[in-house]
């Protein structure tokens, strides 16, 4: 486990990063009670895993795939006790930013495309929208540079199409 000072770096760490839990939470989680959970598991496994972080690699990268390898966990146990996770129900915190009704329009419709992605993908996505490297993408991940690429272009012209059908 990790010490009283590695405790306090960790607790740093992760407050000044809060925003990945954030938002890895609202992608696999549609109520707020299991955000909570998911957010308490993310938060512990990160502590019990502290000890093998290694400092010479970024600190998000490391969170990023801690957080996402919890989150499909969690999502996969969601999915077999039947609970149905929509991000189009959880679109008003993110649509309360903007005025416009297009604009949430479109917000609705992004998170309605990847309510529908495998796992994988959704994670691929929120990394994606996240504006991270395909490099980094994949390290999170665990694929390669050019899954990644092959990945990201299969889904937005899968979004593409979706999007045509609706105008």
């Amino acid at each position: 486990m990790t010490t009283g000072n590695n405790n306090e770096t960790l607790l740093t760490l992760i407050e000044e990063n809060r925003r990945i839990i954030f938002k890895i939470c609202n992608v696999y989680c549609k109520n707020k009670h299991d955000r909570e959970d998911l957010q308490q598991e993310i938060i512990y496994q990160l502590w019990r895993s502290y000890a093998r972080y290694k400092p010479e690699y970024r600190f998000t990268t490391w969170m990023y795939r801690v957080a996402l390898n919890i989150a499909i966990s969690f999502y996969r146990k969601a999915k077999t006790g039947n609970a149905i996770i929509t991000l189009a129900d959880e679109h008003e915190e993110v649509a309360a930013e903007y005025n416009d009704g297009q604009a949430e329009k479109n917000i609705r419709m992004l998170y309605q495309f990847i309510d529908g992605l495998k796992e994988l993908d959704k994670a691929l996505m929120l990394l994606y929208l996240e504006e991270k490297s395909y490099s980094e993408i994949a390290e999170i991940l665990g694929i390669t540079e050019t899954n990644v690429a092959t990945k990201i272009s299969r889904t937005k012209e899968k979004l593409k199409q979706q999007l045509n059908t609706f105008k």
